[in-house]
């Protein structure tokens, strides 16, 4: 994988929001930026250019000058505290970026010839904050426009990109969704509670929130709580799975994410069997017009004698 620095962009005025602090904007019970930094969590550097705050994990911090001074002035102060060869340039407010566009970036700045890529969204406007670089060519681009204008307070992007040879991609109606108004934040929350998201979102979200990095089955844990409430009884299903990642984090105690998620896995295993059995032998007894004895369906019925004692 291409080794990059990240610079997150997170000091803008949010004039379309009234003012508010967007990158504390909570979309899916996350701070928009805390699921940027999320995409770009196997960056050697995170920079973010805004005001310090609480993140999900550590970053160095730094603004502009002067504060407010637009993107490519804070662009260039984050561009100063990087070191990688390559150079992540995000904003804050992008809540489906996703690791697999980071990815796509990195792949196609790296295409011969190239000295960055950037997405393009659904209309085919270049998003140069969704975009990745070569430090080397934006280094000599900021510098050549600082010369010349004096500064770099107050320019737009575009002076910068129209300089550099880039890649483009296509990385969906999602990877560059930003959140400008309220009317985006409220598309953007809703977005995530559709049926085919909602579940990846919410798990995402707890385990952001507990601080687990596990990667799970969770089909595997669904099925799990399928069977318990079927099989058991509905409040068997919440338990059950409670006490399966009890189990797996005794067992896996000390180990790494790939052995915990593989106890996690056996430990579903084993309670999937055990509500599949519990099942079984409802339905052998219902069988058998209500005897809670557990004989072979179709078998004659014990002694009366011999009723409810347990004895063979």
């Amino acid at each position: 994988m291409t080794a990059y620095d990240v610079i997150v962009l997170a000091g803008g005025a949010a004039k379309r929001l009234g003012g508010a602090d967007k990158p504390g904007v909570r979309v899916g019970g996350r701070a928009l930026l805390d699921r940027v930094l999320a995409a770009c969590d196997g960056a050697a550097r995170t920079v973010v250019v805004g005001d310090r705050r609480a993140t999900a994990r550590p970053v160095l911090w730094t603004r502009e000058v002067p504060q407010g001074g637009g993107p490519l002035a804070a662009l260039g102060a984050g561009l100063k505290l990087t070191t990688a060869e390559h150079v992540l340039v995000l904003s804050a407010d992008l809540p489906f970026l996703g690791p697999g566009t980071v990815d796509a970036l990195l792949a196609a700045a790296g295409q011969p010839a190239r000295e960055g890529a950037l997405c393009t969204d659904p209309d085919g406007r270049d998003q140069p904050l969704v975009a990745a670089y070569h430090a080397e060519p934006l280094r000599r681009e900021l510098a050549l426009i600082a010369t010349e204008h004096g500064s770099l307070a107050g320019l737009p992007l575009r002076i910068l990109t129209a300089e550099l040879e880039l890649a483009r991609i296509d990385a969906g109606p999602d990877a560059a969704f930003d959140c400008d108004t309220w009317d985006d934040i409220a598309a953007a929350r809703a977005r995530i509670r559709e049926h085919g998201a909602v579940l990846d979102e919410w798990i995402t979200s707890v385990k952001n929130e507990l601080g687990i990095e596990l990667d799970v089955d969770t089909g595997v844990l669904l099925d799990l709580a399928r069977d318990a409430a079927h099989g058991v009884a509905r409040p068997a299903a919440p338990l059950t799975t409670f006490l399966v990642g009890y189990a797996a984090a005794r067992a896996s105690a000390g180990a790494g994410p790939d052995e915990a998620a593989a106890a996690v896995a056996e430990a579903s295993r084993k309670a999937t069997a055990l509500a599949l059995r519990w099942e079984a032998e409802a339905a052998q007894s219902a069988g058998q017009g209500g005897d809670a004895a557990g004989g072979p369906a179709g078998g004659s019925k014990p002694d009366a004698g011999r009723e409810g004692t347990g004895t063979p």
